[in-house]
């Protein structure tokens, strides 16, 4: 866990892989990226959150005030992300943009799953461009434009391409190949405009 921005107003983290960002349920699912973040902030709240499989940015607000500003801000689409990711096999567009609407799947309960629903989906859009073309993968950077579970998980395994890693849309492997990279917003009392970046391990 690095601290990657601090001031009276919020946190930026960039948070490991394999690490939930809220508690879950049960004594096993207490560790977290929040519980630690406590221990340094104890007025640390939560904004939003990233899969446990997914490494990178992530804010915390450290007010009440700022939680809802920057909630509101998640909220109307004025956050900007960038992803990186490895997906499965060759892209052979140079970006394109998706605008499949997801669901959960109510019959797969553990692990929880998500998936493309025309008829019963919330919108859900991904912008995807390719970054590097390798012998069997594709190095990828997205941009979600809204804020689905497991969004750019399902988006890229709807078009063929899953992300390396993924245990629960793809092949289990050494980790989840996706990671936030960037992150832009307005400071919640200032209302500049910040950006954030965090080079993606791989």
């Amino acid at each position: 866990m690095k601290i990657i921005y601090n001031d009276a107003a919020f946190l930026v983290v960039n948070k490991p892989t394999s690490l939930l960002t809220v508690p879950g349920r049960g004594p096993d699912k207490q560790d977290c990226l929040y519980h630690r973040i406590l221990e340094c902030f104890p007025d640390a709240l939560v904004v939003h959150r990233l899969d446990m499989d997914t490494s990178g940015l992530i804010l915390f607000a450290r007010s009440p005030e700022a939680q809802r500003n920057l909630s509101l801000q998640f909220e109307k689409r004025e956050v900007s992300k960038v992803y990186i990711a490895i997906v499965e096999g060759v892209v052979k567009e140079d970006s394109g943009f998706i605008d499949y609407p997801l669901r959960k799947d109510m019959e797969q309960r553990l692990p929880p799953k998500h998936l493309v629903d025309c008829v019963r989906g919330k919108k859900a859009f991904t912008e995807w461009k390719v970054l590097e073309r390798r012998a069997r993968t594709t190095r990828v950077a997205l941009f979600p434009k809204t804020g689905r579970s497991h969004q750019l998980r399902v988006h890229m395994e709807s078009i063929g391409f899953p992300i390396v890693g993924d245990p629960i849309y793809g092949q289990p492997a050494e980790r989840l190949m996706l990671h936030a990279e960037g992150l832009a917003l307005h400071h919640p009392s200032s209302g500049e405009r910040m950006e954030f970046e965090c080079t993606a391990p791989f």
